[in-house]
């Protein structure tokens, strides 16, 4: 459900520089004060949410700079070379220019410090041997959009470069059909709706995201809810949890998660996002699913083709962690 790499500081070599005049370009004032960076570097860092200044995340580079103390958590440089790895992958449709897959959750995208190996990446390399697109770079080869490592669902890589560039264009466009399933706590009001914010680094902890006031990048997020489990005795009162179908407009990273917190229905099991506990019978059904990561499943993809222009989409259901918990929570 998202593009973009998590950064973590404590792996990361920290810039700190103080602009002293404001008024030009963000990312024309940072080139100046961090010479060592290109502006096209600095650019693609700050749409990382790596940037920020005196403590608040930066993000847009055409804003007006402020004067202030910048800082920018420098992402480490994965310089192996990822290797094939014969891990078992569930396609659901092949060709000679792309690969579409029901990721399991667990299973990270691409390789990155901490995990290197076991990825998405490792599999296709050993899956689809030279073929695969080398756009994405060495650490990515194929990769044009991200799932979670603990969010399950379908994904879409590139086996050919026209491929790639096709399908990142579609991406880029947000002209892909994209919707999750998760199960929250509680349920969003009202049932259905769209969520528009701003998303961005959290400024209280680097690893999260946050709804931001201002900076950020625009988020848009529709949901239904599909149903609700554990309701109140007396009426008006929230019930216990929800499945809620989401439907993405733009991918940033985190999204959803992040959205369905801040409407006060984080996902079940999200380690993140999951602010309060669930109902102890919510809790109960959780631990006899087995549910160890966030209950959120990719499960829709669809899109026009890039090479042959046909139209495919794909759907697969939850898999048993999320579907053992959803019988649970019906006999609530």
């Amino acid at each position: 459900m998202s593009d973009e790499p998590l950064i973590d500081d404590d792996d990361a070599t920290v810039l700190e520089a103080r602009l002293a005049t404001g008024g030009a370009r963000l990312d024309k004032a940072l080139a100046e004060i961090f010479p060592e960076l290109s502006r096209a570097r600095l650019q693609a860092l700050l749409a990382e949410g790596v940037v920020s200044r005196d403590g608040q995340a930066v993000s847009i580079g055409s804003a007006k700079a402020q004067t202030g103390l910048y800082r920018i958590a420098l992402p480490p440089v994965v310089s192996a070379t990822p290797a094939p790895e014969a891990i078992p992958l569930t396609v659901l449709f092949e060709d000679a220019d792309l690969i579409v897959i029901d990721k399991p959750a667990g299973m990270a995208a691409h390789p990155a410090p901490g995990c290197e190996t076991g990825t998405l990446v490792n599999a296709l390399l050993a899956h689809c041997g030279a073929s695969l697109s080398g756009i994405g770079g060495v650490a990515r080869p194929g990769i044009v959009h991200r799932l979670d490592k603990d969010t399950s669902g379908v994904m879409v890589a590139a086996k050919s470069d026209r491929a790639h560039a096709g399908l990142s264009a579609l991406f880029a466009a947000h002209d892909i059909e994209r919707t999750y399933i998760a199960l929250t706590r509680g349920a969003p009001s009202p049932m259905t709706g769209r969520i528009e914010t701003l998303i961005g680094r959290s400024s209280s902890d680097r690893k999260k995201m946050a709804v931001l006031r201002s900076g950020g990048r625009s988020a848009v997020t529709d949901y239904v809810v599909q149903k609700v489990f554990g309701l109140p005795a007396k009426a008006g009162g929230a019930p216990m949890a929800a499945r809620v179908a989401c439907t993405l407009h733009t991918g940033r990273t985190h999204q959803i998660r992040v959205h369905l917190a801040s409407k006060g229905a984080p996902i079940l099991g999200d380690p993140a996002y999951g602010s309060g506990s669930p109902a102890a019978a919510v809790r109960a059904a959780i631990a006899g699913a087995g549910l160890a990561r966030q209950a959120l499943h990719a499960a829709v993809l669809g899109f026009v083709h890039p090479i042959s222009g046909g139209a495919l989409r794909f759907e697969t259901p939850p898999p048993a962690d999320m579907a053992d918990l959803e019988r649970a929570l019906e006999a609530l």
